[in-house]
């Protein structure tokens, strides 16, 4: 067996325990955030869970390196797996792969069509960044000097004019982690914007291509 084989592989097998330990990442992660006031105990099980859902996303990178055998160019062919693996902010995204994980276990074609596929993982991309931006703003600011960012609700709020790139500026960050949070959270919110217009008007002109077809020639 070669190597993208071997790689294939490794990754139907990861697919859905990856996208298990990206949700119980965010799920310990917003424990220990919105959950000051629970018993010790309690927040270092979240805490142990937390790392432990860290460390197999870097077991499964330097597993899929290993198995290229494409040395330091890994590093930039997959800039994304990276990024997740260093920035906990982008380890829920993992979770938009449980459908192509089961697709491939089905072996099957996909369902959905393109278009279709695209818009829903936009959504879901935006909905698990949103709120993973809006419980990490929320820790380094909610306690920050001149904060306007004082409740979890106002962070779900500024996540969620963040990313629609409205930026009403009722509430925005003040420390250096939020704003750089901020900046990341626009640059994301502007691709998946431009995915879901791009979809939508590619699924618009298959449908006008195809009425059209539909129709038939012009009558003289």
């Amino acid at each position: 067996m070669d190597d993208d084989n071997r790689t294939a592989g490794w990754e139907r097998r990861m697919g859905i325990p990856l996208a298990v330990a990206s949700l119980l990442f965010l799920v310990s992660y917003g424990v220990r955030v919105l959950g000051e006031g629970l018993p010790q105990p309690v927040r270092d099980l979240c805490l142990a869970v937390t790392y432990a859902s860290w460390a197999l996303f870097v077991v499964d990178y330097a597993v899929r390196w290993r198995l290229s055998g494409e040395g330091s160019a890994f590093v930039h062919r997959h800039w994304l797996d990276s990024l997740v693996v260093l920035l906990p902010l982008l380890r829920p995204l993992r979770i938009v792969r449980v459908y192509d994980a089961l697709q491939d276990r089905r072996r099957g074609e996909p369902r959905l069509a393109l278009q279709t596929r695209v818009m829903l993982y936009a959504g879901l991309a935006s909905t698990l960044l949103g709120l993973s931006a809006a419980l990490a703003v929320y820790h380094y600011e909610h306690r920050a000097p001149g904060a306007t960012i004082r409740t979890f609700g106002d962070s779900l709020w500024w996540a969620a004019s963040t990313l629609a790139t409205v930026g009403y500026g009722d509430v925005v960050p003040v420390t250096l982690v939020g704003r750089l949070i901020a900046v990341a959270l626009m640059g994301c919110g502007l691709a998946l914007l431009g995915a879901v217009t791009g979809s939508f008007s590619s699924w618009l002109m298959q449908r006008f291509a195809r009425a059209g077809d539909d129709a038939g020639p012009p009558a003289r």
